[in-house]
């Protein structure tokens, strides 16, 4: 989405910027806190999703993402639940390792890839439980060092 402002009063060219600064917002804000950690506090309601493969294993994608198997998590909400099983990956900035556009490789997770994973809700509004993951196992072995 473009942020360029034109109020009709100026024909000329627009500057193509507005005063609006990305995630400045209070929504923008609250969804990198919670991006920025999985646990937190018991008592919060959360429901229960299991992320399910559902490409199939000779599809090209997972060329990218390595498949993970089945993962049960603890979140808010759907995308909370991608979220939350793809920060047990391991990031880049954790070992001698550089992404390919952007400043992080949580993006790149077979999780949050809807043609690579969907999810499924199979528990809603328990408080007994801490956001995070529950079953199955994700492994850290997805970015490659480059020295090896």
């Amino acid at each position: 989405m473009s942020n360029s402002t034109n109020d009709q009063t100026n024909l000329g060219p627009t500057t193509g910027t507005s005063s609006t600064e990305f995630g400045s917002s209070v929504e923008s804000q609250a969804q990198m806190r919670d991006a920025s950690t999985t646990d937190r506090a018991a008592g919060e309601p959360l429901n229960v999703y299991r992320l399910e493969p559902i490409a199939n294993t000779s599809d090209p994608r997972w060329d990218n993402s390595p498949y993970q198997g089945v993962v049960v998590v603890a979140a808010r909400t759907t995308g909370d639940a991608r979220i939350v099983a793809s920060e047990r990956e391991l990031d880049f900035m954790e070992i001698d390792a550089a992404p390919a556009g952007d400043v992080t490789t949580r993006n790149a997770s077979a999780f949050r890839s809807e043609k690579l994973y969907t999810v499924i809700e199979i528990d809603h509004g328990r408080s007994d439980l801490a956001r995070g993951i529950l079953e199955g196992e994700v492994s850290v072995a997805t970015v490659k060092p480059v020295q090896i």
